[in-house]
């Protein structure tokens, strides 16, 4: 489970969101703190893997907080910012002290339960992959998964390099596309490539088709998505 800390100097909207919080699979809030101080005592007491941070508190400011946590504290939980804040300046500040995310409010469910699953598919995928050699291409798979990508023109999603390289391999195959013949065409290895592939299916950007050999162990295989029947 991933520990959560709420901080929120309104009362009501931190339960709000500690209920949010606790309603996505993965996820359980271990504190709600109103102030500052509360959160710095809790931290040090509680030690939560990610911080819902609000920016207006009424001792000191959020991104303040944010900025000392992370400069004293190697441990320092993750953060994602929840605030009315809309000015420029509050974001490229979230941003460079590494919050997660940047929700403004108000938001609905759906938005704060999909940038969870994001940041828990994230730790997941840094988690499994372990102490592998951090080259480009993972580099690359772990960013993309850390926030959503944008789009392109014609509203296709804003991919990494190495990522868009396969997509467009599966897309332009006549054949299905294994990630042992991905890592082959690419030069990368297979585990890097079966990564990117995951991610593209998720993204329901390619298709994926289970090839069952002799061996009865399903052989993962890519293609272009089906076209929707009208």
């Amino acid at each position: 489970m991933i520990r959560t800390l709420v901080v929120d100097d309104d009362y009501r909207v931190a339960k709000l969101h500690s209920a949010a919080v606790d309603r996505v699979e993965g996820f359980t809030t271990v504190g709600e703190a109103h102030t500052a101080g509360e959160a710095r005592t809790m931290i040090a007491e509680l030690h939560p893997d990610l911080m819902i941070l609000d920016i207006y508190l009424p001792d000191e400011d959020g991104l303040s907080l944010l900025r000392s946590l992370t400069a004293e504290d190697p441990d320092a939980p993750d953060c994602m910012i929840v605030t009315a804040a809309r000015d420029l300046d509050s974001v490229r500040a979230a941003i460079g002290l590494g919050a997660v995310y940047y929700l403004v409010k108000p938001f609905g469910f759906r938005l704060l339960r999909e940038q969870l699953e994001t940041y828990r598919r994230w730790r997941q995928e840094m988690t499994t992959a372990g102490n592998v050699d951090a080259d480009q291409s993972v580099v690359d798979a772990l960013y993309a998964m850390r926030q959503p990508a944008g789009t392109e023109r014609g509203g296709r999603p804003r991919l990494p390099p190495t990522m868009a390289r396969i997509l467009a391999i599966v897309l332009n195959s006549q054949e299905t596309q294994s990630a042992s013949s991905v890592a082959d065409q690419l030069g990368i290895s297979r585990p890097t490539a079966q990564r990117y592939l995951t991610e593209l299916e998720r993204k329901g950007l390619i298709a994926l088709d289970l090839e069952y050999g002799a061996t009865g162990r399903p052989v993962h295989r890519y293609a272009r998505p089906s076209a929707p029947e009208l």
